[in-house]
């Protein structure tokens, strides 16, 4: 049997609703530092030369959102374990390939691909008028052992929930304002040529914005170590998916009401002036995107959870589908879709079922969403009676 991801729910100050996550998820947070400290051990890293690493890394932390050390240090001090370990989580590749040079040379790619295909539907193209923003999580296998889900409840902005490793500031979710998030990987040939900030905050400090224009420059404009994919939007209708390089960042926007991203560069102008360097990692990427694209298509106005789902579930070119099942990758590791997560934001409604390949059943998770989304939620039920 495979065990739903926990629900923890933290409040308060940062410091504070660090030790509460730290002490509620102490277990998945030390079973997924182990899993890390054993791929770095075949690097020659011990922890001693990781907690090196973290601190010449902190500087990029701090100078980004300083809350976030902070909340780090609450998660280390609840679950017992190094505060070096707790930034880990939030920043393995960057840290490992830039703090570096010597580990950097000896590293050919940054880590297994991070795989993954993201979906919105625009309210248009729904049955019930109601944004859905999903995503296929592909990752190492036994990450569905050390995922959660992360209530915050804030006092210096919107409440928000995300998907994501264990002991990590985020991953995937919305907030109580109703912005979403989910990423992807991406791989381009302008990786790892300087510090950036970590994805993880990054697409954190995109749920603490209660502005779109806000959550959607985190994205834009903040420094990267590498590429990566993300896909903003907002339960009023609106979704762009962001394709950022390491110093650059391309959009690319809805068609007929859906927006599908899996882990290759689409944009025409993205493709102009970089070179994808991912596909060699990820071939099935060229047709999952087109896949769950022509599976939603036939239904466009009225497209529902259980549409989206079946679309996910894909086992066309099986093993190599959009949802995964457990095999080894191109590195010789076992691979799978370790999470299908949906999310509603207009309702604060988030489903998510671990290894779907093996496991259907979701668990249902909610968030309070304000009092304008209240009302956007009820504007489109009446919508939908009509």
């Amino acid at each position: 049997m495979v065990e739903p991801f926990p629900l923890i729910e933290i409040s308060g100050p940062p410091h504070e609703r660090g030790r509460q996550y730290g002490q509620k998820a102490a277990g998945r947070i030390k079973k997924g530092t182990s899993h890390y400290f054993a791929q770095l051990k075949e690097l020659s890293l011990d922890a001693k030369g990781v907690a090196e690493l973290v601190r010449d890394y902190l500087p990029v932390i701090e100078a980004f959102e300083p809350s976030y050390i902070e909340e780090m240090r609450g998660i280390a001090a609840g679950a017992d374990v190094p505060f070096e370990d707790v930034v880990l989580l939030n920043a393995r590749t960057e840290i490992i390939k830039l703090a570096n040079p010597k580990i950097r040379a000896r590293l050919k790619t940054p880590e297994d691909p991070d795989g993954c295909t993201g979906v919105v539907v625009l309210p248009q193209a729904a049955g019930n008028g109601r944004l859905i923003h999903a995503q296929n999580w592909d990752w190492k296998r036994e990450c569905a052992e050390t995922a959660v889900v992360l209530k915050v409840r804030r006092d210096d902005g919107p409440d928000l929930m995300t998907f994501t490793e264990a002991g990590a500031l985020g991953r995937c979710g919305f907030n109580a304002v109703g912005i979403a998030i989910t990423a992807n990987y991406l791989q381009s040939d302008r990786d790892y040529r300087q510090v950036g900030v970590p994805l993880a905050l990054i697409r954190r400090k995109v749920l603490e914005n209660e502005h779109l224009a806000l959550a959607m420059r985190a994205v834009y404009s903040t420094k990267k170590s590498a590429a990566n994919n993300m896909i903003v939007s907002h339960r009023e209708g609106v979704a762009i998916d962001f394709e950022c390089a390491p110093d650059e960042t391309f959009q690319v926007h809805p068609q007929n009401g859906l927006l599908v991203h899996a882990n290759h560069f689409v944009s025409p102008v993205a493709l102009g002036k970089l070179k994808d360097a991912g596909i060699q990692d990820t071939p099935d990427s060229l047709y999952r995107d087109i896949r769950v694209r022509d599976l939603l298509q036939p239904h466009i106005g009225s497209i529902t959870f259980d549409t989206v789902k079946t679309a996910l579930f894909d086992e066309f070119a099986y093993p190599w589908s959009v949802c995964r099942p457990p095999r080894r990758n191109l590195s010789n590791n076992l691979s799978a879709t370790v999470a299908m997560i949906l999310m509603e934001p207009a309702s604060g409604l988030m489903q998510a079922a671990p290894l779907p390949s093996l496991n259907r059943e979701f668990t249902t998770y909610r968030l309070e969403i304000d009092e304008i989304g209240r009302a956007a939620f009820e504007r489109s039920a009446a919508a939908g009676a009509a």
